[in-house]
C-alpha cells in the first residue's frame, strides 16, 4: 500500500506538471521566438553539416520549436533571406565526414552559389571526407566553396563510389522461410535480397547506372566549381587516398588549417568586429514571414513513405518520416480553393508507398489543375515509385540531377515461415471460410497455385495504371511508357532525357516555373501550407487523451523520464502506427 500511494503521488505529480508546465513552456518558446537576438553589425553564419540532415522542416510544432537548420528547406530559405541581410557578411560550413545524399547535397550546392552570387564569400572546412557511400557529394559541397579548407593531416578518400547490399536467400533455404513476392519488373528490385543470393544482372545494371550517374553529376559540379578540367579531377580523385597535404598540392583543396583559423579568415574578410553566429540561431531568431507582396503561390511538402489515413502522432518529440494520404490531399485541396493561392509547389521527398494513398493525393491535384491552379512538383532526393505516382500529373516536374527518380512499377508479397517454425517444434495451421484466396497471406504456408495467379493478377492491375497514369500525365504513348518503366530507377539527368521530368533544379526552379505557368510577374508571396497540427493538437494526438487514463498516466511519467513509463508510451505509438498500416511490408498492399 505504500509503494501504491507513493506511485500515485508521483503520477500526480508528474500529471500536475505536465498539464500545467509544458503549456507555460510552449508559451515560453513562442514568446521568445518572437523576439529575436541581437545580430551584429558584420556576421559570419556558420552551418554545421555534420548533423543529421532531412529534407523538409519537421511538421511537429513540438519539434519545430526547437533548432531550424537541420531541413535542407529551412537552409536554403535561411540563405535567401540573408542575401538580402546588410549585417551578413559571409558563410562557414564544417563538412561531414562522410556522405549528403546526393539530391540534398545538389540543393544545397544551389544555395551557397546563388549566396555566393549576392557577392557574400563562402568557406568550407572538412576534418576528413572518409569512404562512406557518396562521399563525392560531400566533396562536391567543398568544391563549391569560395575557400576549401582541410584540417592538416586529415583524410581525402573520395576515390569512387561503392555499396553493399544483404542477400538473405541461402540462410532463408537453410532455415525453411519462403519468400514469395511479385515484382513489376524485373528492375524492381527492392526484395531481392530475400529471393536471390546475389546481384541479378537487372539488379546490378540498374544500380551501376544511377550510381554512375551521380558520380558523374558531382565530379562534374566540383570541376566546374574548381575550374577544372572534369577528367583530369576524377583521375586525381581515384588515384587516391590523400593526406590533406597530398591534397593540396594536387590544388583538391585549397588551404590547411584549424577549424578556428579557416573561421578567423572568414571574419577578417568580413571585417573589423565581425562575429561568427550560429546558423540555427540566426534561422530561428530572424525566421522568414514570407514575402507580403506579389500574388500567392502554396508551397506543400511531403517527406517519406506514402501511407493512406491521417498523422495521429506517436511520440510528441521524435520526427515522422511519412506521407498520410488523407492529410496532403487536404492541403492541396485547401490550395486550390483558396482565391488567393495562383499556383502550388509540391516538395516531394518519398521512395514510395501505398498505391491508393498515392492515388488519393494525385486526384486532389487533379482538381488544383481543374481549378487552374498549376501544380509544379520539386523532388529532393527521392520522388520514385509512389513518390513518382504522385507527381505524374503534376503541370511541371523539376528534379535534382541525382534525384532518385521514376521506379515505375510494384512489389508485394509475404514470407511464408510456417515450414521454419515446424523445424522447431512449432506448427501453424489455418481455417477459415469463404474463397480460396481468403488465407492467401496466411504466414503459414506458400501461396497455392491459385491463389499466386490470382494475386500475380492483380499486380497487374495496379502496374498497368500505374503506366497509364504515367502515360497520361507526361503525353507519353503506353508503350512507351511500358519500355522505360519496369522498375528502373533513374537519376534526375537521365529521367529528363528519357521525359519523365521537365527541368533540372531545384527548389527555387520550381517556385520559378510555377510563376511561369500561372502568368505571375514580378514578387512572389510563399505561403507554407504542408500539413500540420497546433501545439496543444499535437499532444493530444499523441498521448491518445481520450484513449483512457492508461496512456495519459504514462504521458506524464514519460515527460519525467520514467524508462518503463516511456516504453509503454512507445508501444502504444507503434500499435497506432501499425493499425494504420505500418506493417505494410508483411502485408499484401503492394509496396512501390
Amino acid at each position: 500500500m505504500k509503494q501504491f500511494l507513493i506511485t500515485a503521488a508521483g503520477v500526480f505529480a508528474g500529471l500536475l506538471v505536465f498539464l500545467v508546465g509544458v503549456p507555460f513552456v510552449l508559451i515560453g518558446l513562442a514568446v521568445s521566438a518572437t523576439a529575436p537576438a541581437p545580430l551584429p553589425a558584420k556576421a559570419v553564419l556558420e552551418l554545421d553539416l555534420r548533423n543529421p540532415l532531412t529534407d523538409q522542416a519537421p511538421h511537429n510544432p513540438l519539434l519545430g520549436l526547437g533548432r531550424n537548420s537541420t531541413s535542407v528547406m529551412s537552409i536554403i530559405s535561411t540563405l535567401r533571406r540573408a542575401e538580402t541581410d546588410d549585417r551578413v557578411r559571409g558563410l562557414f560550413i564544417r563538412l561531414p565526414e562522410g556522405a549528403v545524399e546526393p539530391g540534398m547535397a545538389d540543393e544545397l550546392r544551389l544555395a551557397f552559389r546563388h549566396f555566393q552570387a549576392a557577392g557574400k564569400p563562402v568557406y568550407a572546412h572538412s576534418q576528413g571526407i572518409y569512404p562512406a557511400g557518396l562521399v563525392t557529394t560531400t566533396y562536391m559541397l567543398g568544391a563549391s566553396a569560395d575557400q576549401f579548407w582541410m584540417q592538416p593531416g586529415a583524410s581525402l578518400q573520395v576515390t569512387g563510389v561503392a555499396t553493399e547490399d544483404l542477400f538473405f536467400k541461402r540462410l532463408f533455404d537453410k532455415y525453411g522461410v519462403v519468400p514469395q513476392y511479385e515484382q513489376r519488373a524485373e528492375y524492381k528490385n527492392a526484395v531481392n535480397g530475400y529471393l536471390h543470393d546475389d546481384y541479378t544482372p537487372a539488379h546490378k545494371e540498374a544500380t551501376l547506372s544511377w550510381m554512375g550517374s551521380v558520380y558523374a553529376s558531382n565530379l562534374g559540379f566540383a570541376a566546374t566549381d574548381r575550374k577544372r578540367d572534369a577528367a583530369g579531377l576524377r583521375q586525381a580523385l581515384e588515384a587516391g587516398p590523400y593526406v590533406a597535404e597530398d591534397a593540396l598540392k594536387l590544388k583538391l583543396v585549397d588551404r590547411l588549417g584549424q577549424v578556428r583559423e579557416a573561421e578567423q579568415a572568414l571574419l577578417n574578410k568580413a571585417g573589423d568586429g565581425a562575429q561568427s553566429i550560429d546558423f540555427d540561431d540566426y534561422a530561428d531568431s530572424h525566421r522568414d514571414k514570407g514575402s507580403r507582396t506579389g500574388e500567392t503561390i502554396a508551397v506543400i511538402e511531403a517527406e517519406g513513405a506514402i501511407m493512406t489515413g491521417r498523422d495521429a502522432g506517436g511520440n510528441p518529440f521524435t520526427g515522422s518520416s511519412s506521407v498520410y494520404s488523407d492529410d496532403l490531399a487536404d492541403a492541396i485541396l485547401k490550395a486550390a480553393r483558396s482565391n488567393s493561392v495562383k499556383a502550388i509547389v509540391l516538395r516531394v521527398n518519398s521512395p514510395g508507398g501505398s498505391d491508393t494513398a498515392s492515388e488519393q493525393i494525385l486526384d486532389a491535384i487533379r482538381v488544383a489543375k481543374a481549378r487552374k491552379k498549376p501544380v509544379v512538383v520539386s523532388m529532393g532526393t527521392y520522388g520514385a515509385s509512389g513518390g513518382y505516382w504522385i507527381a505524374s500529373e503534376a503541370s511541371a516536374i523539376v528534379a535534382q540531377p541525382t534525384t532518385l527518380t521514376g521506379s515505375i512499377g510494384v512489389f508485394g508479397g509475404k514470407f511464408a515461415i510456417g515450414p521454419a517454425l515446424a523445424r522447431f517444434g512449432v506448427d501453424v495451421r489455418d481455417t477459415g471460410v469463404g474463397g480460396e484466396y481468403a488465407g492467401a497471406f496466411g504466414m503459414g504456408q506458400p501461396f497455392t497455385p491459385a491463389q499466386r495467379a490470382a494475386f500475380a493478377g492483380w499486380m497487374d492491375r495496379i502496374y498497368d495504371n500505374f503506366i497509364a497514369r504515367v502515360a497520361r500525365g507526361r503525353n507519353l504513348p503506353v508503350e512507351r511508357v511500358r519500355e522505360i518503366a519496369r522498375g528502373h530507377v533513374w537519376t534526375g539527368a537521365q529521367a529528363k532525357s528519357l521525359g519523365l521530368v521537365d527541368e533540372l533544379g531545384g527548389f527555387y526552379q520550381a517556385v520559378d516555373k510555377a510563376k511561369a505557368l500561372a502568368g505571375i510577374k514580378g514578387e512572389v508571396q510563399l505561403r507554407r501550407m504542408t500539413p500540420s497540427e497546433g501545439a496543444f493538437e499535437a499532444l493530444q494526438n499523441a498521448l491518445g487523451v481520450s484513449a483512457g487514463s492508461a496512456r495519459t498516466l504514462a504521458a506524464a511519467a514519460w515527460v519525467f523520464g520514467d524508462p518503463r513509463s516511456q516504453a509503454i508510451l512507445d508501444r502504444l505509438s507503434e500499435t497506432r502506427l501499425r493499425s494504420q498500416g505500418g506493417g505494410m511490408v508483411l502485408a499484401p498492399t503492394p509496396l512501390r
